[in-house]
């Protein structure tokens, strides 16, 4: 499954509809979606029932993370419904949160309801809303406050009224808890980062507003919801865990917050616990722990772009390559050695020439566009041919 190629939804519905994976119960969900870093807002893996074919980048992983919460949800309350019943349900819901007011939402909420349309909607809840030039150069794009969607939706199943509003409660906790986790503590860089990362997530409130005082406590001591009051204290173990340490000051307030969230010191400890060892297998793939050089951050952030765009045009890409045999053999060669001035030169005439045919890769054309080609090259053998259509659903016989 490819979530940066159309009809990534269908092959979602297949997935989950052949594989009879499910979860028995919430606790099993929240756990799995612990494990892949959804609940913690930082996206290593997807759950194992889902295969791909390539590595997939953070925003990827969420996309999948996120429609795995949202089904999984779902078909705890609606057991053996439909596919096309969950689409139904996710278009209310969100038309129902109000998120339409943004223009193109709008559309995508009141005009027709197919998967493609869905897709767009995911897209638009997972990437923090900034323009190319700013994702090029900072890794951290993904909403990291997905999981709180995973919450309302859950309410909304058992109760759709003032829906918004409990979704604005929710984020008000959450960004609270971070803030005075991360003021518990000595500041560092990543702290900042974090905090960033948080804020620039939100939806629903608008932090300029905010008065970041004590009165959140009395708030967390009135929510009755266990799952809730799990990730809370999760969010709070994270700001604080964040540098691999706990003094005094912030074990104190991580046990002050779990006390007021009704959990004991055991329950605290194992979340504590939890949070480390996703520190400890992670580190090195957490994005906003990543001190890159702006040379290798706009590296690696344009090749994430360039793997999109290659995967979005997959098909046509594969037609235009099956017609020019000569620049095949050519990226062939420069996989197993380096390129003479002559073959490199062949080698950008004929992409330019394929990218004026396909309008959303006119990035390679623009002035400067050719220092894109590098990591054309680069990704084009690794995804020809066996992953330009990873969203194919396979007919089975009846």
């Amino acid at each position: 499954m490819n979530p940066s190629a159309s009809g990534w939804i269908n092959k979602f519905g297949q997935i989950v509809n052949t594989s009879h994976e499910s979860y028995a119960n919430f606790a099993e969900l929240y756990n799995a979606l612990r494990k892949t870093g959804f609940v913690y807002g930082i996206n290593t893996q997807v759950p194992p029932f889902i295969a791909t074919q390539h590595t997939l980048s953070e925003d990827e992983k969420a996309k999948i993370n996120l429609v795995v919460g949202l089904y999984s949800v779902f078909n705890l309350e609606n057991p053996k419904t439909p596919f096309d019943a969950f689409l139904e349900a996710i278009f209310a819901f969100y038309q129902d949160l109000g998120i339409q007011q943004i223009s193109f939402l709008h559309k995508i909420l009141t005009g027709k309801k197919t998967s493609d349309q869905l897709e767009k909607l995911i897209d638009s809840r997972v990437y923090l809303e900034d323009n190319l030039i700013s994702k090029t150069f900072n890794s951290i794009i993904t909403n990291s406050l997905l999981f709180i969607d995973v919450l309302v939706f859950k309410k909304y199943l058992q109760q759709k009224t003032e829906i918004r509003a409990y979704a604005q409660n929710l984020e008000y906790k959450t960004i609270h808890i971070t803030y005075h986790a991360l003021n518990s503590k000595e500041k560092e860089r990543n702290d900042e980062r974090l905090a960033q990362l948080f804020g620039a997530s939100l939806t629903f409130i608008d932090t300029t507003s905010q008065r970041f005082d004590g009165s959140y406590r009395e708030k967390l001591m009135h929510n009755h919801s266990v799952w809730e009051n799990h990730y809370f204290l999760d969010i709070a173990c994270l700001s604080v865990w964040e540098d691999n340490s706990l003094d005094y000051r912030e074990s104190e307030f991580i046990f002050g917050i779990g006390k007021d969230l009704g959990f004991e010191k055991k329950q605290i400890s194992e979340s504590l616990e939890e949070v480390t060892a996703f520190f400890d297998m992670n580190a090195e793939n957490i994005p906003f722990l990543k001190d890159n050089n702006m040379a290798m951050q706009f590296y690696e952030s344009m090749s994430k772009v360039v793997n999109r765009l290659i995967l979005r045009n997959s098909k046509r890409l594969q037609k235009e390559l099956s017609e020019s045999a000569e620049l095949v053999a050519l990226l062939s060669k420069s996989t197993v050695r380096d390129l003479n001035s002559e073959e490199k030169k062949k080698i950008q005439n004929q992409l330019i020439d394929i990218f004026k045919s396909i309008p959303s890769l006119a990035i390679f054309i623009l002035p400067g566009g050719a220092v894109l080609l590098p990591i054309f090259i680069k990704l084009i053998p690794k995804l020809l041919p066996s992953s330009f259509d990873e969203n194919r659903i396979e007919k089975t016989d009846n």
